[in-house]
């Protein structure tokens, strides 16, 4: 459920066997012959640590990047809690597509579900990415996409609410702001760009600056 604040203050993370069961399933169908392509939005693409050997530049249509997951760890704090993205529903979002050799899937599958669905905060999906220098064919790639059950989940917050946050919140990875800065860059190195991020970042920039003592 939405709020205006996480429903649930402390992580409390997915056992073993959950997230073994749920790994399990999202691989269902592969081959294990074949690599297997993930999707990058935010924080995937400037920090993958995956073991890939290639990557390209991607668009996906259903969903859409927003800021709309709480982070009470690594952004921000149980008393001040950050804001990450998820991939919502509507509209399309650009990213970086990570082609995985099949040798190492099983492995790196097992590090990014402790990573990314600990928290039960995503669902994993495969979605289709078309390339945004229109080479070839779809590319179908897991994407992990926002679980509107999970506690974390925001909903769409207001602009003015999201410049707030962003500039507050701290947590063990460093501050929301660098978050969101890293997450700009990564797409414009990458030759994309997100006008709405890049106008939160400015606009907390902004913020953080007037606020700073003189």
């Amino acid at each position: 459920m939405a709020s205006g604040r996480p429903s649930a203050a402390s992580p409390q993370a997915r056992d073993a066997a959950a997230l073994a069961s749920s790994r399990a399933a999202a691989l269902r169908n592969w081959n294990r012959r074949d690599p297997v392509w993930v999707f990058g939005y935010a924080s995937l693409i400037w920090r993958p640590l995956l073991r890939f050997d290639a990557h390209v530049a991607a668009r996906v249509h259903g969903y859409h990047r927003q800021l709309c997951l709480w982070s009470v760890q690594h952004r921000g704090n149980p008393e001040c809690p950050g804001l990450v993205a998820g991939l919502d529903r509507g509209g399309s979002c650009t990213g970086v597509v990570f082609r995985i050799p099949a040798r190492h899937v099983e492995a790196e599958f097992e590090q990014l579900w402790r990573r990314e669905m600990s928290l039960d905060e995503y669902r994993a999906r495969w979605l289709q990415c078309r390339r945004i220098d229109g080479r070839g064919t779809p590319l179908r790639a897991l994407a992990f996409v926002v679980h509107h059950g999970s506690p974390y989940f925001s909903g769409r917050l207001p602009e003015a609410r999201q410049v707030e946050i962003v500039v507050r919140a701290h947590g063990g990875y460093g501050s929301n702001l660098d978050y969101l800065e890293h997450t700009v860059a990564a797409l414009n190195a990458a030759g994309l760009r997100d006008r709405r991020f890049e106008r939160l970042a400015r606009l907390a920039r902004r913020a953080r600056t007037a606020s700073a003592p003189r």
